[in-house]
């Protein structure tokens, strides 16, 4: 039996519009990113979710609840599901971090390793997916962690360093039989009604 998840970036915060790092640091979503929510979640009008899942952090946990709303679902938060966590780098801009951190790896600065990241995300994923065999699930994450999974599944053709996830693009797998299968990536329509 497969499964249809839908992997959703959360609305945009005020952070994403000033491009500041944000990881593991808890900002909300600005206007813009609550209007995002409410058009993602009109997507969804009329289709029968079976789960809504979020990361734990207020801009998933958000968006997530506008679907669950519209879904008549309720939300399973998971800390397994957060963005990658960005160290000294969160709060940052890329230009502040390359003047204060230019002579530091990413580990002096208690960064995520990107294997660290995917792997959290394939493991959460796939247990969310083998929990609901023949159904539909809304996952509400982040677009790193999102690109990490994306970039697992085709073997690294779309994913981190190839594939833009904008502020609630849906991206939407199968899960059958143990295989994960890309079905479309990184749907804005609904932000055009």
């Amino acid at each position: 039996m497969e499964t249809i998840l839908y992997l959703i970036r959360h609305g945009e915060t005020e952070w994403n519009q000033i491009r500041r790092i944000q990881g593991h640091s808890d900002i909300d979503l600005n206007e813009l990113g609550l209007r995002q929510a409410e058009q993602v979640a009109r997507r969804f009008q009329g289709e029968i979710i079976h789960a809504v899942y979020s990361s734990d952090l207020s801009r998933a946990r958000v968006t997530a609840s506008r679907i669950a709303e519209q879904s008549g679902s309720s939300i399973s938060t998971r800390m397994t599901l957060r963005e990658r966590c960005y160290g000294e780098w969160e709060g940052l801009t890329y230009e502040e971090i390359r003047a204060r951190f230019e002579a530091q790896d990413e580990a002096a600065c208690g960064i995520e390793t990107f294997e660290d990241m995917q792997t959290r995300a394939v493991t959460a994923l796939t247990e969310v997916a083998s929990s609901h065999p023949g159904e539909s699930v809304v996952v509400v994450s982040h677009g790193g962690l999102i690109n990490s999974f994306l970039h697992y599944v085709t073997a690294g053709e779309q994913g981190t360093g190839i594939t833009r996830i904008d502020n609630t693009g849906i991206t939407m797998f199968r899960y059958v039989d143990g295989q994960w299968e890309v079905l479309q990536v990184n749907n804005t329509d609904h932000l055009e009604i």
